[in-house]
Formats: structure tokens, sequence, C-alpha cells
């Protein structure tokens, strides 16, 4: 029984493709022609999928734009896996080898299916990993073969046109505007995504900036005869998770001799912002007690502020960094 090259290759279809014919040429394709077609192939999904990860890093995490990101990169890696894999093995040739009119087969002619075709690609890896010397090595081969050609038996041949068609071209050309087309809108995006942000944080530290001190010295201080006012102003302008732990605190104060307790702002620092969160560090005099038995303290606090859904600031948590000494006398 003989062997044929069909019954070797089952996954391989018809080895005419459209609008050429390569078994009946063996003009093997150039190094130029391959790159070119390559770069159609791959260059234009490559660079949406490159702008759509570097946007989807600029946008809120799950957002709209964060999924339509996903949403184009998902798109760009299958037409690639469509285009290189499942049009030539029907048509016999992809997007970019079809503008510069080549053509992948078997050494023999035979079409080469879908799954050869993913084989080769993956093969590709060869000839990258040894510094390309793969994708430079049909420059010196005979048969002007890639390491993965040498791999899977196939080589890249020259069609012999059977009807002019420009269709390849309009198609490559509208795939290249589109890519642009889409880059340059990520770029937009990221641009005001950032810029609205970079905006909102510097709105958020002026307004901490101007706000917190008094919030914190309106928290941290209290007198005997307003005592019960003065807590409950504090707890109005704390958040639900800290108005807890302030609570606590007011009562233990509440339990003992309770005497005058007055902070005042020295100098403050912004440590970190977000446009809902911001955290500063303040420097703090004081004065404890009444005349003439009053004490003048020092602190230091580490303060956090939230924004609540009503668009209010709100102390987040008060931390002490230095607790109060005494001094002698505020400068």
């Amino acid at each position: 029984m003989t062997v044929t090259n069909t019954d070797i290759d089952a996954d391989t279809g018809p080895p005419t493709a459209s609008g050429c014919d390569a078994a009946e040429t063996t003009v093997l394709a150039s190094w130029a022609q391959r790159g070119f077609a390559l770069a159609v192939d791959i260059l234009p999904a490559a660079a949406m999928l490159a702008t759509t990860a570097l946007v989807a890093l600029s946008v809120p995490l799950h957002g709209a734009w964060w999924w339509v990101c996903m949403a184009i990169g998902a798109v760009a890696i299958l037409w690639v896996a469509f285009n290189r894999l499942v049009v030539p093995s029907t048509s016999g040739q992809s997007l970019g080898r079809a503008v510069v009119g080549i053509t992948v087969v078997r050494r023999a002619g035979g079409a080469v299916g879908a799954w050869s075709l993913l084989l080769r690609d993956l093969a590709h890896l060869l000839d990258t990993v040894p510094v390309l010397a793969g994708w430079l090595w049909p420059w010196v081969d005979s048969r002007r073969r890639t390491f993965a050609d040498m791999l899977l038996g196939t080589q890249a041949r020259v069609c012999e046109p059977t009807r002019p068609d420009r269709t390849p071209r309009r198609r490559a050309t509208a795939l290249l505007i589109a890519a642009a087309a889409v880059c340059a809108g990520g770029a937009a995006v990221s641009y005001t995504v950032v810029r609205q942000h970079d905006q909102s944080v510097t709105e958020a530290t002026a307004q901490i900036a101007q706000k917190g001190p008094h919030m914190v010295e309106q928290i941290l201080s209290y007198y005997p005869d307003t005592i019960g006012a003065d807590f409950e102003r504090a707890r109005s302008l704390a958040t639900d998770k800290y108005r807890a732990d302030l609570t606590a605190q007011q009562e233990a104060v509440a339990k003992s001799a309770a005497v005058r307790n007055e902070y005042w702002v020295t100098n403050s620092s912004v440590l970190s912002a977000t446009p809902d969160q911001v955290t500063m560090l303040m420097f703090l005099q004081g004065q404890r007690g009444a005349p003439p038995a009053q004490r003048y303290i020092t602190a230091s606090v580490r303060v956090a502020f939230a924004k609540s859904g009503t668009g209010d600031w709100k102390v987040d948590n008060v931390a002490v960094v230095t607790e109060p000494q005494a001094t002698e006398a505020i400068p």
C-alpha cells in the first residue's frame, strides 16, 4: 500500500488558496515579504492590546472603562487567533500573507491545517529565544525556513494569482485605521481619567488642608461646662467607623473629673491623598486644666479623613504619634 502525503497530514485541507495557487509554484517567499505579512497580522492587535492594558491600569478597577478595555483586548486576541489559524486553513492565507501574496504550505505543497498552524506559531518561540536567531535563519537557509518551519515541515511560498484582488489590501487598511483609532481613543481616555483623578486629588488635598486642622481641634477640645455639646459636635465630625471609638473615649472622660482640654494645630502636612481619603500629620499645642493649675502640652497625631456619601469630609481615625507632653510655656 502506498502512503500519500494526504494520509500523513490529516489536518490539511485543499492545496489551493483563494485567489492563488501555491501548489503550482516553488518560488519561496522572501524574508521581507514574510516580515511584512507578520507585521500586518500581529502589530495592529498587539498595539490595541498594549493600549487597552495601559488604559485598564489607569482607570478604576471593574469600572465601565475597565470592562471596555477587557472587551477590546479579548477581541484583539481572538482576531489574531482567527486570522492566523482559521482563515488560512480554509482560504490558504492570513490577511497579512494575502496582502503580500504568499502562503504557508507543506514541503510537498499541501495545505496546512489549523492545528498545525497553531503549533507553528507556538514553535516561533524557538525562533525568538536564541536572540531572534530563528527569525534571521531564512537569510542563510537555502529553503528560507525558520526553526519553526524546520520543526513543522512547512514553507512560505509565493502565490500564483488566479485573479487580481485588491480586497486584502482594503481589509488591511481598514484594520490599521481601526487599530489606530482604538489606540488614539485609549490614549484620550487614559489622559482624561488620569487628569480628572489628579484634579480630584488636588481638590481633596486643598479641602483637607483648609478644613482638617479645625475639625481635629473640635474633636480633641472640650470644656466642663459645655462638655455634652462639645462631645456631640465631635461625634458629628466622625465617620461611622470612628464614631464608635470616639464615643467610648468620651464616655471614659465623662466618668472621670473632666477638666478643660483645648488643642490647636500649629503645623500640618499631607502624607497621602486620594479623591476620597486623605491622611495628615498634625503638630498640636494646647492646655489642660484651668488657671492657675493649667498645664501646657504638645503632641502630634496622624489623622485619616474620608469623604462621606454626601460629599462631606469626616475624621476616620486619629492615631497618636507623640504622646501629649508637658511644657513650660507656649511660644
